[in-house]
């Protein structure tokens, strides 16, 4: 490989890198890290922390100074053309004299795109495309939500080997092991935001936090129609992570009275749906969303395009039992031939548990 292609690539996997140390913190807006190298000395880097601050590459040619003249910048993502919360990137990176840029992959954002062809027209070598797949992969979220609008639904569980998410009484702790438990954990940091229905609260008793693993905490969604909901549980206890509650009007007016003295959100629809909710945390520019609930709320979830992603920890466990329960409810699937086939699949083993993953 000649020795350019092998920098440019790993120095495209420096700014994916850098770019994933503000995962889950930058919601509208995309991860991206950015580098400037003059021959093969990093000058400079950066990475965008979060919306409303400046982006990557601005961070880099600060750090880079009067280094940045003539050296190459790197960067996961197409620099903006546009002024939003912040001027346009592109426009700082010619000023600086950069004399290469190296794009991970080109903006979907009809808003933002337009840098490339800006670059282009004021005399830079530009390259787009270097560790395409990869950057692609770590902004899979920010992607989704530009081009169709809403979060990207990611849904997780834990299953024994045959199928089962409890045992027949409904008990559940542990399917899976500690390590895959830090694996959710991490997880959940890097989202905006964990689904469940009123029965996972109810039976469970969930915190739905990060438990260490990482600076950010997701808001954590309830999803009751009829609100029958405990008056005491950790979700309530808003000093923790935020919680909003969904529900439809006039349910239960009493448990929601409770619940907004803890300092719980509640939102009330006519018609409560996964579609729904989704909707409801786009327009608060969430990006990454998790879904931990049950089985008939996964089935609603996943016939109503809310999930594109799946976690799946598999435990070499063996429950049994005719009603025990398993992950999906009821999708009104009559032949193999309709079932749902994951794309992109990965296996990953995890001490004795194994993590599937793939895309809807």
């Amino acid at each position: 490989m000649p020795q350019s292609v092998s920098l440019d690539a790993a120095m495209m996997g420096r700014c994916c890198e850098l770019a994933l140390q503000a995962a889950g913190h930058t919601a509208p807006n995309p991860m991206v890290g950015s580098v400037i190298v003059q021959g093969e000395e990093i000058v400079g880097e950066g990475f965008h922390p979060k919306a409303g601050e400046p982006h990557a590459e601005v961070f880099a040619l600060q750090a880079a100074g009067d280094r940045a003249q003539n050296a190459t910048l790197y960067v996961n993502l197409e620099p903006c053309k546009h002024t939003g919360r912040t001027p346009p990137c592109s426009e700082a990176i010619i000023q600086a004299g950069i004399r290469r840029v190296v794009i991970g992959m080109a903006d979907p954002n009809p808003t933002a795109s337009g840098g490339i062809q800006k670059l282009q027209a004021a005399g830079l070598e530009v390259s787009v495309g270097v560790e395409g797949d990869r950057c692609r992969q770590i902004n899979e979220a920010f992607i989704h939500r530009v081009t169709h609008h809403s979060p990207f639904g990611i849904f997780k569980y834990a299953m024994t080997l045959d199928g089962k998410i409890a045992t027949t009484t409904g008990h559940s702790a542990w399917i899976s092991g500690p390590q895959s438990r830090i694996q959710v954990h991490r997880l959940r940091g890097q989202c905006d935001a964990v689904i469940v229905g009123g029965n996972t609260v109810r039976k469970d008793n969930p915190h739905l936090t990060n438990h260490g693993q990482g600076s950010h905490t997701p808001l954590r969604v309830v999803m009751s129609r009829q609100l029958n909901l405990p008056l005491t549980a950790h979700l309530w206890n808003t000093a923790t992570a935020p919680t909003l509650v969904m529900t439809q009007p006039n349910a239960n007016l009493e448990v929601q009275q409770a619940l907004q003295v803890q300092g719980v959100e509640i939102i009330s629809v006519p018609n409560l749906t996964p579609a729904v909710v989704m909707r409801q945390l786009y327009e608060r520019d969430l990006m990454s969303v998790l879904w931990e609930c049950g089985g008939a709320l996964a089935a609603e979830a996943i016939t109503q395009g809310a999930v594109q992603k799946v976690w799946a920890f598999i435990a070499p466990k063996i429950i049994g039992g005719a009603t025990a329960p398993s992950p999906v409810g009821e999708l009104g699937l009559t032949q193999m031939s309709d079932a749902r086939s994951l794309k992109n699949v990965t296996i990953t083993p995890i001490d004795e548990d194994f993590l599937l993953q793939g895309y809807l």
